[in-house]
């Protein structure tokens, strides 16, 4: 008499099995996709903040060119562009991304910061106001102080440079964009003080140490701040405190300061130089 009972269970479990290799192959697939994802945002990730910036153009604008480019693809394209320097390229894409149906208002702030950047004001300023107010991020305040900056606005300026700094956690950038702003006012002590705040939160902040000479020097001050500097940094502080008192018509402490600061420089300084050939043959700007 037969038993037909293991043929059954054997075909069971070769079923069975086959059920299992193909859910292990489903999992092993999902993960492979899953790791591609994020080998895929670390790459991006790496082009917007290590690769040059014509490696991540062209990284992101292949990407970009396929029949259903992703939306984050085109922001990386978008930005590369800004960093690379080529505002006029980055525009129409910014302009794509802002009206994708899946955009967000952070890039349509995007978008008024390259219109920035292109010196089109009038275009980032109606961007900007087509936002919600409700929208409240560092970005959009920054920009907004700037704007109001370049109509002379000081109290709004002021107001949203207070407010940019107060969302974020590295305020050195808008911090000297305020001093600037207070700089170019004449409200020397004001910029100083907004200048040693921004070194506070990053003291490599050169373009800072710089501003800060300028307003020192603006107040009749020519001695160097005590802050951190190298030995570059501090020539050219000298330089810069040498032209200001120079164009004040304090030449004898100008002459002084450039001779100082070719003297500091570790290596040939040669604008200080030529400088001081100009002052010496009465040519001084």
């Amino acid at each position: 008499m037969r038993h037909p009972v293991p043929c059954v269970l054997f075909a069971g479990s070769v079923l069975l099995l086959a059920a299992c290799n193909s859910s292990r192959e489903t999992s092993v697939a999902r993960a492979i996709e899953s790791v591609n994802a994020i080998d895929q945002q670390n790459m991006a990730e790496l082009m917007l903040t290590a690769a040059d910036p014509e490696e991540a153009v062209a990284y992101f604008s292949t990407r970009a060119e396929r029949d259903a480019p992703e939306l984050q693809d085109m922001r990386g394209l978008a930005r590369s562009l800004v960093r690379a320097g080529r505002v006029t390229d980055a525009l129409p894409v910014w302009r794509a991304v802002s009206t994708h149906p899946e955009a967000e208002l952070d890039d349509r702030v995007m978008l008024a910061d390259a219109y920035i950047r292109a010196n089109d004001w009038a275009s980032a300023g109606r961007t900007l106001n087509a936002i919600p107010p409700t929208h409240e991020t560092f970005d959009r305040y920054r920009l907004e102080a700037m704007i109001a900056d370049s109509k002379g606005d000081w109290a709004r300026a002021d107001h949203f440079y207070e407010t940019a700094a107060g969302l974020t956690t590295r305020p050195s950038g808008v911090l000297n964009n305020w001093g600037f702003s207070k700089l170019t006012r004449g409200n020397f002590r004001e910029a100083e003080r907004l200048f040693m705040q921004a070194l506070q939160h990053d003291p490599t902040l050169f373009t800072a140490k710089n501003n800060l000479a300028l307003a020192r020097a603006g107040q009749g001050n020519y001695s160097l701040p005590m802050v951190r500097m190298t030995q570059q940094e501090r020539a050219l502080m000298l330089y810069t405190m040498a032209i200001a008192a120079i164009r004040k018509g304090d030449v004898t402490i100008g002459r002084t300061l450039l001779e100082e600061a070719i003297d500091t420089h570790p290596q040939h300084y040669d604008e200080a130089v030529r400088a001081l050939r100009a002052l010496e043959s009465g040519n001084a700007a």
